[in-house]
């Protein structure tokens, strides 16, 4: 059994060597255990320091790219160096290494396909109370539209099993955390989560510039990525809304015209009445569309599992330095 832990780095020459010394040698149940880094375009030595450190392996990319690009970097290195399991951390040493035996003996219990560590937000000092409150909020929203009950699903402290990994198509440019918690809960993939500790903060989240770009941003994601598997759904709420909007219209303009002498003065109101209906109708009828697309995304996705397995079992081997 081979465990990857995976670290994304974007200038982490400072804090990765903290991060690497903090990491498990050994986890019962485990035979070995690898590290992969991945360089995200980074214009300091965090490919020297990682190749300093030992690790086993080195994704480098020669521009930056994004989180969720290295992210899945990491995971398609990680299946082409043999990993049975996957554990994904940060290079800011955010996530106590100890907490890895914990993330990942759910997975060698075989009672779940991805674990997510809960760092208990309500405890975190740095974060101040209104991002406390977003995170919640944001979390809450992401188990509704999910059907999963991870309460911190902005955690970048998870492990998946080789099977969960290959399954997983990771298409927003932004971040990989909500988007694969959604994903894994459409495609019925048993998710939990474990308490996990943290260390004093090292240094500012870079992944956002303001709380406001971070919630356009996410709230983006959520959108479209429910939107990809509960089409139907989605655009039939909004048609249906538009048209009841327009029903409602009618319907004044119908008691107007059957009960007073005003409803000549009210053909303008008719006529959006006509109009939003019309329109509502139509986004239904896009749902139909979108639903039949959805249903042809996900054979593309069985087919892409399939296709990166066979590819696998014929390139099985040990993995070295990679640019892309």
């Amino acid at each position: 059994m081979k465990l990857i832990i995976q670290i994304p780095c974007l200038n982490e020459a400072k804090t990765l060597p903290g991060t690497l010394a903090d990491l498990p040698t050994s986890i019962p149940g485990i035979d070995a255990i690898e590290l992969l880094v991945i360089d995200d375009g980074s214009t300091d030595e965090t490919s020297a320091v990682a190749r300093a450190h030992g690790v086993h392996h080195l994704v480098r990319f020669t521009r930056r790219k994004g989180l969720a690009a290295a992210f899945t970097a990491g995971i398609d290195a990680s299946l082409r160096a043999g990993a049975d399991i996957i554990v994904n951390t940060d290079a800011d040493n955010q996530y106590a290494g100890d907490g890895i035996a914990r993330l990942v003996a759910p997975l060698l219990a075989g009672r779940a396909d991805i674990v997510i560590g809960d760092r208990n937000i309500r405890t975190l000092t740095h974060m101040s109370w209104p991002k406390k409150m977003l995170q919640r909020l944001g979390s809450w929203i992401v188990r509704q539209v999910s059907n999963t009950t991870v309460p911190d699903t902005t955690s970048g402290f998870r492990a998946y099993t080789r099977e969960a990994a290959l399954k997983m198509t990771i298409v927003s440019e932004f971040s990989y955390t909500l988007e694969s918690i959604i994903q894994a809960g459409k495609r019925r993939m048993a998710v939990t989560h474990v308490e996990i500790a943290t260390n004093a903060r090292t240094r500012p989240s870079r992944l956002f510039d303001s709380i406001w770009s971070y919630l356009k941003q996410s709230g983006a994601t959520i959108v479209r990525i429910y939107a990809m598997y509960e089409p139907l759904k989605v655009f039939t709420y909004i048609g249906g809304f538009v048209f009841l909007c327009g029903l409602a219209i009618s319907a004044r303009f119908l008691y107007y015209y059957l009960f007073t002498s005003y409803a000549q003065g009210m053909i303008q109101s008719l006529i959006l009445s006509a109009v939003l209906m019309i329109v509502g109708f139509q986004v239904v009828l896009i749902g139909l569309v979108a639903d039949v697309i959805s249903g042809n995304r996900k054979l593309l996705e069985d087919l892409l599992y399939r296709v990166r397995r066979m590819e696998l079992d014929r390139h099985a081997g040990p993995g070295g330095d990679e640019a892309r």
